[in-house]
């Protein structure tokens, strides 16, 4: 990996990610999670003040080494047990059907197989169990996406491998996850970057 990969980009995705009209979006969904929680795309532990007392166990998959060290800091004494894996959501480490919640946040759009990693959360999850998603993606308006093709292959040399024109409910739908709530429309900045898809989806039984 690079020392950009490495040491520069954890930083600065730490720092954009830390925006307000981010942590309002977390304020409004990642409290939802309850039971034993699998956060895909940990990161930096920006969700880790936005979890209550109803989650009994929190496990935290990332690629990025760094990027958890920089979230460490953000530990505390807490109500639940944090326990951080190193390793791809393609091929999560946990049992069949041992998850009530599956939480991610600006993750699907930089895991290289989105479909693959979407197929082993709802492995884990228990029927019934809630992926609660904050996700950008593909925009509807075709000149929006024009550009989120256009720019896809240069933005994802430099940001991690994110995709901005990912069509994440059809992501969730090809998965067998359905959506009981599901909010779209464009946040703050610039429109290739910010349409947003956000809500709560459930796995069958």
């Amino acid at each position: 990996m690079t020392v950009w990969g490495r040491l520069v980009l954890p930083r600065l995705i730490d720092l954009v990610m830390r925006n307000q009209a981010a942590a309002t979006e977390r304020a409004r969904l990642v409290p939802l999670a309850s039971g034993v929680v699998l956060e895909i795309g940990i990161g930096s532990a920006l969700n880790l003040p936005y979890y209550t007392s109803a989650v009994r166990a929190l496990v935290g998959v990332d690629p990025s080494e760094e990027l958890w060290r920089i979230g460490r800091r953000r530990l505390g004494p807490g109500s639940f047990p944090i326990r951080y894996v190193v390793g791809s959501a393609e091929v999560l480490p946990v049992a069949d059907r041992r998850v009530d919640t599956v939480v991610t946040t600006w993750t699907l759009c930089s895991i290289p197989d989105a479909g693959a990693a979407l197929a082993e959360m709802r492995r884990v999850l228990r029927p019934g169990g809630r992926l609660v998603f904050i996700e950008h993606g593909r925009s509807p308006d075709p000149s929006v996406r024009r550009w989120q093709d256009r720019l896809t292959p240069l933005w994802a040399r430099v940001a991690g491998g994110c995709h901005l024109n990912r069509p994440i409910d059809a992501l969730l739908e090809r998965a067998g996850f359905q959506p009981i709530t599901l909010d779209r429309g464009y946040g703050e900045g610039p429109r290739p970057m910010s349409y947003l898809y956000k809500g709560v989806a459930v796995a069958p039984g």
